[in-house]
């Protein structure tokens, strides 16, 4: 049986950056789900649909090339045989994976992918219901959460360290929005498992985070 720790919390509340040191530092897969649901996002607008409009996102779905593969550490993202882990990360990429993420049989297809990875190997995974839906069976669930305010402030600094022309405001109401979309889907919707453990960002630091968070593994490994 594989080691699985499921990381869920909203946007910006600093779950991958964390996520990459934990995965590193236990030898773990990290899976990021949010990346495949990004894929699904830039196929449709490459294809020029419209993520909103549920017939649009389903017609491209049969024809979806969507594979991670890993190298050494890293998750490497191909969306019909390149790497797009670059692409996915623009804002408008960011909204329509919110947008298609509500979309059952986007999610059903993509569960398949997340779980198939975390049969093979001890993984640690990020996303809105990995507790509660993907890997309710995992073995440390985390819920982290942070401020809007903090969480816009470091979705603004990271699109500005990457050219991106975007205003703070422009951000918040992007994550706001994006914020109630996942929370009040009718499939799978983005809430806290009944046993994972919050721990709130605001204020902490990563190591303190990552601390925090190995501690409860290398207990849940010495307990079997």
């Amino acid at each position: 049986m594989h080691f699985s720790v499921a990381v869920d919390g909203p946007s910006g509340a600093g779950k991958s950056t964390v996520v990459k040191v934990i995965s590193k530092k236990f030898g773990f897969k990290y899976v990021d789900t949010g990346a495949t649901f990004r894929m699904v996002g830039l196929k449709v607008i490459n294809s020029g649909l419209c993520t909103k409009n549920k017939d649009d996102v389903l017609s491209i779905l049969d024809k979806l090339d969507i594979r991670v593969v890993y190298d050494g550490d890293d998750q490497l993202n191909y969306l019909d045989g390149k790497i797009v882990n670059d692409d996915i990360r623009s804002p408008e990429v960011s909204m329509a994976a919110s947008d298609v993420s509500a979309i059952p049989k986007v999610r059903l297809k993509l569960v398949e992918i997340w779980r198939q990875i975390a049969s093979e190997n001890d993984v640690v995974m990020d996303g809105r219901d990995i507790g509660t839906y993907v890997l309710p069976n995992a073995k440390i669930k985390i819920y982290m959460i942070a401020t809007l305010e903090e969480r816009s402030n470091r979705r603004y600094n990271e699109m500005q360290s990457k050219g991106y022309d975007i205003t703070h405001e422009e951000i918040k109401k992007s994550i706001e929005e994006r914020d109630y979309q996942d929370a009040n889907r009718d499939f799978s919707p983005a809430i806290k498992a009944d046993d994972a453990i919050t721990i709130d960002t605001t204020n902490t630091s990563i190591n303190e985070v990552v601390d925090k968070i190995s501690k409860l593994i290398e207990k849940a490994k010495l307990e079997g």
